[in-house]
């Protein structure tokens, strides 16, 4: 490795029309027909490129650096509003570039999530609805995403460099671009190279971090297999040393990565925040001087909420504000019934769930910190100033929000994601974007930024949002494949309708207003008396839903307009 840093320094989605202010053109975005082969890419690069470079005196194409997180939630940066987190390098990012406040994931679960970003497109295009479509093996022949192309696939083709580093929770047969094995979420090993937990284990053997038994008030990570101090909301604390812990019905239960809060014995320079930043860094200095697309895909702060030492215990559990809505009844609520692991007791507890928040805080500022350290090396290699940075993450985390932990939901907590982007001299520095955006979006938004050949997805480039203040769109969707919650979301910038996934799917579905009901308590319809009041609102949104499946080709279309309202 030639890394000199060894430790950090410390929803193409139609929401509707893309419209303009007065002032400005009204441009309605109609979508394409849906193209899964791009005939005569080659021809359309060639002119492009011609374009670019007269428009472009140096010849420079522009390069992508994408550093996504996992289960980052909007507010988990200093820049939005979180005051006992610091995110200088976020915040910088934000302050030299944009800041988009209200983007949603297509999908608040890891490969559904990523495999829409990746493609620009939804789960009638990309038969990716749930983690268990995430790999290769469960698409046959005739799947529609083998006919997809991400946007790294189209780079590489019209002459990036592209590198790919930490989780990839997407089908395999789109990681064939990268000039380097992706490693794929899970443990073992795929034709593509090792699962990314694998391949973190071997890079704890290679730094010699050796394995322990756990000491009285410790148990075993089951990620990095080393020990961990357990805190108090561990399923595991003050236990000796196990490989279980028993439930409320006195069962013997083997822990899952939510499962586990505390102090990872792990040196800081081989977390396996540093083995991705690292990774990264290497390959920016490999790079340099050719055109690149490079990835940092961070796992965490997904769980385990285990982070090592300094970031264990940055964040004084005195300083964490719970949120408001963790006793919620959620009588009236579309997920009063949800999974009960995501609603075990411990996360409605105040005094508990401060355990969690300081140890998701500290996972995010070691990621920043790291992210600083990215970003000197893309000065260091001159290339700052000609590089699109996109920073996100796949979907949020409840964090105690309604009692609930992780995220599978279309609470705030769990779809709104953040979103910044910056490129010096085509990207307002300070510029900020308050209307509903989505993960969708960003595949047409780098072929854009980068002068690469369109090809029609499920999204639209935010380029017009970022370069006209009056520009807005009127709404983004979300998807869930799931029969006991909603498998919609409509949010148009204010209310926000949950809905079920099919006309007889006995789901509850929600209204919000989330300008007088931002914790998302009060659901207007449901269960509610006055449900009838709001009946109109909720057809409304209702009607952009249907709008967009049409759009979008979703199969389940025809059911959906049969399902009431209220």
């Amino acid at each position: 490795s030639k890394n000199e840093i060894t430790g950090p320094k410390c929803i193409h989605t139609k929401h509707g029309n893309n419209r303009r202010g007065k002032d400005g053109m009204t441009d309605k975005l109609n979508r394409r027909n849906f193209i899964r082969h791009s005939v005569g890419a080659g021809l359309g690069a060639s002119l492009l490129s011609s374009t670019a470079a007269l428009s472009n005196p140096a010849g420079r194409k522009t390069n992508l650096l994408f550093i996504i997180t996992d289960q980052q939630r909007f507010d988990a940066m200093s820049c939005a509003g979180s005051s006992p987190l610091q995110t200088p390098n976020m915040d910088r990012i934000a302050k030299e570039g944009v800041r988009f406040t209200k983007a949603y994931t297509h999908c608040a679960v890891c490969g559904p999530a990523r495999t829409s970003l990746l493609t620009g497109c939804a789960f009638s295009h990309t038969a990716t609805p749930s983690n268990r479509e995430a790999y290769d093996v469960a698409h046959g022949p005739n799947s529609p995403i083998r006919d997809l192309r991400t946007y790294d696939e189209i780079l590489s083709d019209h002459g990036y460099h592209a590198e790919f580093f930490g989780k990839w929770h997407t089908p395999e047969m789109r990681a064939k671009c990268y000039k380097n094995p992706v490693t794929v979420a899970g443990q073992g090993r795929t034709v593509l190279g090792p699962g990314m937990r694998t391949h973190f284990l071997d890079f704890l053997e290679r730094n010699q971090v050796p394995r322990r038994k756990a000491e009285p008030g410790e148990q075993i990570d089951t990620y990095s297999a080393r020990p961990y101090k357990t805190d108090p909301i561990d399923k595991r604390h003050g236990m000796a040393p196990s490989e279980y812990y028993f439930n409320s019905n006195g069962e013997r239960v083997k822990p899952i990565q939510p499962d586990l809060h505390g102090c990872l014995d792990v040196p800081a320079e081989f977390s396996i925040t540093a083995q991705q930043a690292k990774e990264t860094i290497d390959a920016l200095e490999r790079a340099k001087g050719k055109p690149f697309s490079i990835t940092c895909s961070f796992h965490l702060p997904h769980a385990p909420m285990t982070p090592t030492k300094p970031y264990h215990g940055m964040h004084p559990l005195e300083e964490m504000r719970p949120s408001k809505s963790l006793n919620d009844s959620k009588e009236n609520s579309p997920y009063k019934d949800s999974a009960k692991h995501h609603q075990a007791p411990e996360y409605s507890d105040p005094k508990l769930i401060r355990y969690m928040m300081s140890n998701y805080f500290g996972l995010i500022r070691e990621i920043d910190d790291w992210i600083g350290n990215i970003l000197q090396t893309l000065e260091a290699i001159g290339e700052a100033d000609n590089t699109l940075v996109i920073f996100t993450s796949d979907h949020g985390e409840m964090l105690g929000a309604h009692g609930f932990r992780e995220k599978n939901m279309f609470y705030e907590e769990s779809a709104h994601i953040p979103l910044l982007m910056r490129l010096p001299g085509k990207i307002p520095a300070g510029r900020v974007v308050d209307t509903p955006v989505s993960l969708l979006d960003l595949h047409a938004t780098i072929l854009d930024y980068l002068e690469a050949p369109p090809v029609s997805t499920d999204g639209e480039s935010l380029r017009s949002l970022v370069d006209d203040p009056k520009a807005t769109r009127d709404y983004v969707i979300g998807e869930w494949e799931q029969s006991t919650v909603p498998g919609y979301m409509v949010y148009d910038g204010r209310w926000k309708l949950m809905f079920g996934r099919t006309a007889d799917m006995p789901s509850l579905d929600g209204l919000y207003d989330l300008e007088s009901d931002p914790l998302e308590i009060d659901n207007l319809i449901g269960r509610n008396p006055k449900r009838f009041e709001y009946k109109t609102q909720a057809e409304r949104l209702k009607s952009m839903l249907v709008d967009w499946m049409a759009k979008v080709e979703d199969p389940n279309l025809k059911s959906i307009k049969l399902r009431p309202v209220a």
